[in-house]
């Protein structure tokens, strides 16, 4: 399976919420760089618990770009916990949601920061004729 790896330059901003108390909202955008040439816009949910480093948060981002040499787009599902400190996160390329040069394009990607650096690896597979 094909592995792709970069930096990404993240900017989340808040939405509105309509009395939601404990949910957040907020817009993302993404530059990658590195092996996923793209940018991505995004909305992502999140609430937190009444244990402090507790919290939970979903999100959806389309990312439109390169890939492996092939441009197209496709959509990014984000499930992620912290559970008192400890984060677990899985993030999947929504099914069938690849266009152009990416249809077909399945896979998950890791995210890591550190340092206020971000990191992505992933991994995917893509059908040669696309």
């Amino acid at each position: 399976m094909p592995t792709a790896s970069g930096r990404f330059e993240v900017k989340l901003d808040l939405l509105p919420m309509d009395d939601a108390p404990g949910l957040g909202r907020r817009s993302i955008n993404k530059q990658f760089s590195g092996e996923l040439e793209a940018v991505s816009v995004g909305q992502m949910l999140s609430a937190g618990g009444s244990v402090k480093g507790s919290a939970g948060y979903v999100a959806l981002e389309i990312v439109r770009g390169r890939l492996g040499g092939r441009e197209g787009s496709f959509a990014l599902q984000h499930f992620g916990l912290m559970d008192r400190g400890t984060p677990s996160l899985t993030v999947v390329v929504v099914p069938d949601s690849g266009t152009d040069a990416l249809t077909g394009l399945s896979g998950r990607m890791s995210i890591d920061i550190a340092g206020g650096e971000h990191r992505y690896t992933f991994e995917y597979d893509l059908p040669e004729s696309a």
